[in-house]
């Protein structure tokens, strides 16, 4: 297929990281490269004793192969439990690989397993104070299962918000091992999301029971596989197969389908054929490099992704030696056009993005437009055109076919020259209450600016307990919600006051969130400043608002406003973040050395030392 030169912007962008980079790239691939080794398989090495113990509980046959040079052996590692629906097809999932390795001529062994916790369950409890933290968590548990130096490649088993990034970023830590992730596909469409979000409406402003939010929330969250909203969990999805680390168009088929279990069998293989014995050695560190980076932050704008991406990705490239800003996803969304409208950015949910034509329409109209670069290695070969293409089972074989060259939903998905709107709505907002995010895909035009007086809470519980005494009514504001930043409680997802701030704003107030934590990929028509950084624990300026401060949150300009400034400079901080055993219980007290070395929220909220790496870049911008 032939496609357009590619986009200035995309271009610059794309320099710019390739060039603030430029150290630490090459640091990261040194490293890389010298794990290679030359050996003609990863257990080479290994001494005799080492090796023993490698294969001690394998069948006669699996240690025979293990015993010799020949076969590569792949790493498993699952982020499997039967609670969660998005992970519970899992469970089956590592005899097949096994099996389908052994048919491609090579082994699989499962090497480790990863915790997969659920923000959904975990919403507004103390529980979601671990939540981001859990990704370096993964990332670590990922890399402990890969230390063996038993394995010539990796499959690696994750669907949701943390644990894709996690196992990503604990992969790029062995970038030698080429690695192909293998999805578990979402859930059958259930209740409409539009409706879901009515009931919970209603449900916060006391006009439904809770036994009437409960089956509504039942019907929506109903069967094994992923949630069928456009948060973080699909998100993953969508950018893993953009980056080229999943198998074209395996992201969002159903689980539990027969091509969902060809796909998986064919990752199986696809992963032994990258390996050095393989023939086609892709390792992933090379695989994820500035191009692949630039991709992923394309295609999160033009679907309207994950507001938690501009964290994720941010740590996923700082794993591979590339420094992205949040800048560079700023400066793409001014230009990349939105063509999705996925709940909450619109009303269908990912089932009804697919069978409009999904990733492959998505790729092909953005390559077409010179929005993404073709020039990538993937797990399916060079060049990202092969993600224009759809699996096919035609009997029992496998194929993949061209995707469609025309969305068959326009009301769900468009083409890049007929887009919902000509930015992707993500803006950087800068201003002396620091530097933030905003998304802006589903908040209306005349919504994205707001003046009003601050109310300051420092827990969203007592937001909540304002909204339901009546104490919000009728007036309006911009909601501070501070202290919730990474080294405060570990920066939790604020979505539970979302019903709440839409009931205020349907009512005719004029109403924003600011605040130094997370809105989540479900973040909706409220306009949200969030992510705020310096945070309010580390002295940043929301720990000096006080209520009265007249705020605006300018997602036009890219502004983020405080009337008097140099009153708010000179006043003292107030509030602060939990200390000692207010930090305890649900496990919290266990991540105190998490709490004390976490970097800010534009570095990507990781406690992980970033060698040879720059720091984010601070815009400066001018203020009235």
């Amino acid at each position: 297929m032939s496609h357009q030169q590619i986009h200035p912007v995309v271009a610059e962008v794309t320099a710019r990281i390739v060039e603030r980079s430029s150290a630490s790239r090459a640091a990261y691939l040194a490293r890389v490269r010298a794990a290679a080794g030359t050996g003609p398989a990863a257990r080479t090495d290994l001494g005799c004793a080492n090796l023993a113990h490698g294969f001690a509980a394998s069948e006669p046959t699996e240690k025979t192969a293990l015993r010799g040079r020949t076969k590569p052996n792949l790493a498993i590692v699952t982020s499997y439990n039967d609670m969660l629906s998005a992970h519970q097809p899992f469970v089956d999932y590592p005899p097949v690989l096994k099996k389908a390795a052994v048919r491609a001529g090579g082994l699989a062994q499962v090497a480790g397993g990863v915790p997969a916790m659920c923000d959904g369950i975990t919403q507004g409890r103390d529980g979601m104070q671990l939540s981001l933290y859990s990704r370096d968590v993964i990332a670590m548990s990922t890399a402990i299962a890969l230390s063996h130096d038993m394995f010539d490649g990796a499959l690696l088993l994750g669907v949701c918000d943390k644990i894709v990034p996690g196992l990503l970023i604990g992969a790029l830590s062995f970038g030698h091992l080429p690695t192909v992730f293998v999805p578990a596909g979402p859930m059958p469409s259930g209740l409409p999301n539009g409706e879901k979000a009515r009931v919970r409406q209603l449900h916060a402003e006391g006009k439904a029971t809770r036994e009437e939010l409960l089956e509504a929330e039942a019907a929506s969250y109903h069967s094994k596989g992923t949630c069928t909203f456009y948060g973080t969990a699909n998100s993953n999805q969508l950018l893993m197969e953009v980056m080229g680390l999943h198998l074209p168009g395996s992201s969002f088929v159903n689980p539990g389908t027969p091509l969902r279990e060809a796909l998986t069998r064919a990752a199986a293989a696809r992963a032994v054929a990258i390996t050095r014995q393989g023939g086609e050695p892709t390792p992933v560190g090379e695989l994820v490099d500035e191009r692949t980076i630039v991709n992923a932050c394309v295609a999160l704008l033009a679907s309207g992704g994950s507001t938690n991406h501009t964290l994720h990705l941010v740590a996923m490239a700082r794993a591979a030696g590339i420094a992205l800003t949040w800048q560079d996803l700023s400066d793409l969304s001014a230009v990349v056009p939105l063509l999705c409208r996925i709940y909450p950015n619109g009303q269908a949910d990912v089932n009804h993005f697919h069978a409009a034509g999904g990733i492959a329409f998505l790729v092909h109209t953005l390559l077409g437009a010179g929005m993404l670069h073709e020039d990538v290695r993937t797990v399916a070969g060079h060049g990202l055109s092969l993600y224009t293409r759809e699996p096919v089972l035609r009997g029992d074989d496998l194929t993949w076919e061209e995707g469609p060259k025309a969305s068959l939903d326009h009301d769900v998905l468009r083409p890049a020259d007929d887009p919902f709107s000509a930015d992707g709505g993500l803006k950087v907002l800068t201003g002396p209450l620091g530097t933030a995010v905003i998304k802006t895909s589903a908040v209306k035009a005349e919504h994205r600016v707001v003046t009003a007086p601050a109310l300051v809470f420092d827990d969203q519980a007592d937001f909540l307990t304002a909204f339901a005494e009546g104490r919000l009514d009728g007036r309006d504001l911009v909601a501070v919600i501070r202290y919730q930043g990474p080294a405060a409680n570990g920066m939790p997802e604020l979505h539970k006051l979302t019903p709440a701030l839409g009931v205020l704003q349907d009512r005719g107030q004029r109403v924003a969130i600011v605040t130094d934590g997370r809105m989540s990929g479900a973040s909706g028509k409220v306009p949200a400043a969030i992510h705020v950084t310096p945070e309010a624990a580390l002295g940043g300026p929301l720990s000096r608002v006080v209520d009265g401060d007249v705020l605006t949150v300018d997602a036009v300009s890219g502004r983020l406003l405080v009337e008097d400034e140099d009153a708010l400079r000179h006043r003292p901080s107030t509030g602060r973040a939990p200390v000692g055993e207010e930090f305890a219980g649900t496990g919290r007290e266990l991540f105190a050395a998490f709490r004390a070395t976490v970097g800010p929220a534009d570095a990507g909220a990781s406690v992980f030392p970033a060698f040879d790496m720059p720091s984010p870049e601070v815009p400066v911008v001018q203020h009235a």
